[in-house]
């Protein structure tokens, strides 16, 4: 009795062994005895469609439900411009299933990159229409922190009819916010929120004492203040459009 229960033992050991090599050493001829005949393709589909990525994943499927490689499919899948993230499993006997989510914009991100809405930057290129979105750019490692400072100062900025239209960090840690119409205003490394709270403060009554001159740069990189470069309007001419002997070209005062 003994003998025969160590003997049904080994049968199982050496089948749980030779089963999974077999399985393995079949799947180069699974196309054609196990093969994949159904594929479920799911995702919100708004920037990629359903039919781009069956023309990604069937040439694989051809290897069949033991051959297929999942791995290969779903790197292959995450690779496309707009995926995020991927599921791929099998469902017995004959289907593939897999599933997407698509990144969603949050702003773009250096020269030609994006950054989603998770903090994660991504490639898509040919987005013209996202044109309009906030332009943030620094190291790819510190895309949280840009946005962190971008959250903090648009309701800083709102108040004062000036738009925050983007932030920049360098690589040397100093941060520049860009505002509507061009003005740029340089930060610096130290305390950048609380000097943009100080000059945000500030700005509707500079603005107001120069009524008629378009401010274009501030530098907020001051202990105790802040320097501003304007440009005044330009000199009204003459009757006969020549330039009197006291006039002179608009030029930006700090």
């Amino acid at each position: 009795m003994n003998l025969l229960i160590r003997l049904l033992a080994w049968t199982l050991a050496i089948a749980m062994i030779v089963t999974p090599a077999m399985m393995v050493l079949n799947g180069r001829h699974a196309g054609d005895h196990w093969p994949l005949r159904r594929l479920e393709v799911s995702g919100p589909f708004v920037r990629v469609s359903a039919e781009q990525v069956r023309a990604v994943v069937l040439p694989q499927a051809r290897a069949g439900f033991f051959g297929v490689r999942m791995e290969a499919i779903r790197d292959a899948v995450a690779a496309m411009p707009w995926v995020e993230h991927v599921e791929v499993r099998k469902r017995w006997p004959d289907q593939l299933v897999v599933h997407l989510s698509e990144h969603h914009a949050f702003a773009r991100w250096g020269q030609d990159k994006l950054l989603s809405d998770h903090g994660r930057v991504f490639s898509a290129p040919g987005s013209p229409d996202l044109a309009s979105l906030p332009a943030l750019a620094g190291p790819d490692g510190r895309s949280t922190d840009v946005v962190a400072l971008y959250n903090q100062i648009v309701p800083l900025f709102a108040g004062t009819g000036a738009k925050v239209l983007g932030v920049s960090l360098s690589d040397r840690d100093s941060w520049t916010v860009h505002l509507g119409n061009g003005v740029d205003v340089v930060v610096g490394r130290n305390d950048a929120l609380a000097r943009l709270q100080r000059f945000a403060h500030l700005l509707p009554r500079l603005l107001a004492t120069r009524q008629g001159s378009t401010l274009l740069r501030a530098d907020l990189r001051y202990t105790n203040g802040f320097a501003l470069s304007w440009q005044d309007p330009a000199p009204t001419r003459p009757a006969g459009g020549k330039r009197s002997a006291g006039d002179k070209k608009p030029q930006a005062r700090t």
